[in-house]
Formats: C-alpha cells, sequence, structure tokens
C-alpha cells in the first residue's frame, strides 16, 4: 500500500551536516520525496507537534533541543512508507539501533538521534499537515 509519512532531520543532523546521508538512506530505500524545505521551529509550533509528550520528564529538553537550529522536513511516499521508514531510522535509543539504520550507525544519543518519522497513519496525516500545505506537496 502506497503511503505518506513526514520525516526531518533534526538540528543535530543539520549541525553534523548528515542531511544528505539521511535523505540518501531513504531514497536508495527507493521512497519518492514529495516534499522538502529547511526550517526552524519556533517554540509554539515545537510545542503543538509534541504535544502528546507534554508532562513527560524529556519534555522540555526535547523542545529546546528541537528548537536550537534548522531542520529538513520532507514528505515520503512509498510501498509501507511509515513501516519502511521506521525500519530505515532504527529504535529510538542508538544504542538500542541496530546496525544499518540511520540511529545504529550515526546516533549519539537518545536525545541527539538525528530524525524523526511519524509513527502512524493518522499521525503522518496530522504531522504532514502541520508542516506542508497542500500546494507544497509535489505529485
Amino acid at each position: 500500500m502506497t503511503e505518506r509519512t513526514l520525516v526531518f532531520v533534526k538540528p543535530d543532523g543539520v549541525q553534523r551536516n548528515l542531511t544528505g546521508e539521511i535523505i540518501g538512506r531513504f531514497e536508495r530505500s527507493g521512497m519518492k520525496i514529495i516534499a522538502l524545505k529547511m526550517m526552524t521551529m519556533s517554540r509554539e509550533f515545537a510545542e503543538k507537534h509534541y504535544e502528546a509528550h507534554r508532562g513527560k520528564p524529556f519534555y522540555s529538553e526535547l523542545i529546546k533541543h528541537i528548537t536550537s537550529g534548522p531542520i529538513i522536513a520532507m514528505v515520503l511516499e512509498g510501498e509501507n512508507a511509515i513501516k519502511q521508514v521506521r525500519g530505515i531510522m532504527g529504535a529510538t535509543s542508538p544504542a538500542d539501533a541496530e546496525p544499518g539504520t540511520i540511529r545504529g550507525d550515526l546516533g549519539i544519543a537518545t536525545e541527539l538521534n538525528l530524525v524523526h518519522g511519524s509513527d502512524s497513519a493518522e499521525a503522518a496525516q496530522a504531522e504532514i499537515a502541520h508542516f506542508f500545505t497542500e500546494d507544497e506537496l509535489a505529485e
């Protein structure tokens, strides 16, 4: 089933000049980029995106990190895109991520895990709409 999902390279990935490597891994898997932009999240934008984590012990550090510099946001399209992207990214903690995954090969710490990907079809739909307008999605 062809799906769309939101992915973004977090500030640590941009700062470490890993955007090309990360995007390349998704492209080499056969995923199609249908939207791409660089942006810096405002606090308000980040709080809306991470609303589900509000109140958790790591929330304030997460917001601080994600607003600390630019991100590269993209919409990827492909067969079982959500599951495929999650597999390419690897486990949230680089220590638990398999070799060959983005986080397993390049991640430093759970807080600096380089990349975000939608975790469900519902989340993907909401996140894509939060980051991109319909006009920004290429067919």
